[in-house]
């Protein structure tokens, strides 16, 4: 689960969180001069901040912000896995770790918020939704509804829910944002190869021609973060390594040895720690010494600035803001339940009906960290089907979740270090993660 710590931040970040073009700084019309020499007859001008400061090219002071955001995200996430995990263990007994959940993160992220906040939900109206979404999904558990909910849905529809969710995972970790860049767009199939250096892309923007021939952005419109490969196609440095860090990853899994995902994500980051490398994280720019000092400090004590307590109800009337929470509710109701049944059935804990012993609390503890988690600042937090590994090394009582809780504390004080990810690692591991579902066997996948 250590992955979850950067990855679940680094997706959350990219809705743009609490930052807004307030954050936004005047730049000079000549990006090389400063806005304190912007002045005069030398022809320059000072450009005020608008909504397209929030994507590329992205305004500095949006980009310090989102740093401040991905900070405290990693402690929110950090927080609410390890509240989650002593609830599980304390009241249910039972071996099962629960973290932000991959997948509706990135739904969360892409999907309600959109990127930098490009949707129709705002992060803080997300949060608010998630909130109530637990609230509703603790009283569905406390009356005992959950499970019976979740036996009413045809079988092939709970599988395929969990599987197009892993897809809609495995299709991020596949673009440039928060993946290894594989794919891009194409005016002809809207989606083609790509892995080109960043000197070989194009921006993509919505544009309208003029009465006069000239071309100029539509009102509103924004350049997008896609990749448009205009030549040099999979010969991006960051491409190959992230596909090392893939085939690391898959090869562990095949062979069944231990974190797999952490060497991967290892080997992959170590890498692009060392700087002036084609593939480094510390580029030599103002951004990236700013990053290499920070991450100097290895130990760091971050507190929560903006994302906890963050709820927005202002718009709980709209029909948006509940086709978000309907749509979270029911992920929750059939993925989670199905993990928690899995885990039961792989611990051998289920009986002939399916049920295991504290499984109310269990359902109870999982509603409880949604809400935990939404106060925090983070997507639904759920229980995770990487337990089995707990549970296959004899973990079978809760004190295996209050010892995941014990490894995760460490999250809170080397921030510096889990903080400095790479879309490369992350991207392997959210290409591969969304397989981790034990559940569908192979008559599963027939239906």
């Amino acid at each position: 689960m250590a992955y979850i710590l950067a990855v679940n931040a680094s997706i959350l970040t990219d809705s743009g969180g609490t930052c807004s073009v307030s954050d936004c700084v005047p730049l000079c019309s000549d990006s090389t001069v400063p806005v304190s020499n912007c002045t005069g007859s030398t022809g320059l001008r000072v450009i005020q901040p608008n909504e397209s400061c929030k994507f590329d090219p992205v305004n500095p002071g949006y980009s310090s912000c989102l740093e401040r955001l991905r900070k405290d995200l990693i402690v929110a996430t950090v927080a609410s896995s390890l509240i989650g995990c002593l609830i599980m263990g304390t009241f249910a007994n039972l071996p099962l770790a629960l973290a932000p959940g991959m997948g509706t993160n990135a739904y969360f992220a892409y999907t309600v918020v959109g990127f930098h906040g490009s949707g129709n939900v705002s992060y803080k109206s997300a949060l608010a939704a998630v909130f109530i979404e637990g609230i509703f999904f603790l009283g569905i558990s406390a009356i005992g509804l959950r499970a019976k909910l979740a036996k009413l849905v045809p079988k092939p529809v709970r599988i395929s829910s969990s599987a197009g969710i892993g897809l809609f995972l495995a299709f991020i970790g596949l673009q440039n944002s928060q993946g290894i860049g594989l794919v891009g767009y194409s005016s002809s199939t809207l989606l083609t190869l790509a892995g080109c250096p960043s000197s070989s892309r194009a921006s993509l923007a919505p544009v309208m021609t003029l009465a006069n021939g000239t071309v100029d952005l539509i009102p509103g419109g924004t350049v997008s973060g896609g990749i448009f490969c205009v030549r040099d196609r999979m010969e991006s440095p960051t491409l190959w390594l992230g596909v090392v860090g893939f085939v690391i990853i898959a090869y562990c899994l095949v062979k069944n040895v231990k974190g797999a995902m952490i060497y991967g994500i290892v080997f992959v980051t170590a890498i692009s720690w060392f700087r002036n490398t084609e593939v480094t994280v510390f580029p030599n720019t103002a951004a990236g010494d700013a990053a290499h000092e920070y991450f100097k400090k290895v130990v760091d004590v971050h507190a929560i600035e903006s994302t906890a307590g963050a709820l927005s109800f202002k718009n709980i009337g709209k029909g948006y803001f509940w086709e978000a929470l309907i749509t979270f509710l029911y992920v929750d109701i059939l993925d989670t339940t199905g993990t928690l049944y899995s885990m039961a059935r792989f611990a051998g804990f289920s009986d002939q009906n399916g049920d295991f012993e504290g499984q109310y609390f269990a359902f109870m503890s999982d509603a409880t960290s949604i809400v935990v988690g939404s106060l925090l600042g983070t997507s639904p937090v759920t229980t995770f089907i990487e337990s089995s590994t707990g549970i296959r090394e004899g973990g079978r009582t809760g004190l295996t979740a209050i010892t995941v809780a014990g490894v995760l504390l460490p999250g809170f004080f080397l921030h510096a270090v889990t903080g400095i990810h790479t879309s490369m690692g992350s991207g392997a591991t959210v290409d591969i993660s969304w397989g981790f579902d034990d559940e569908i066997s192979g008559g599963d996948r027939v239906e």
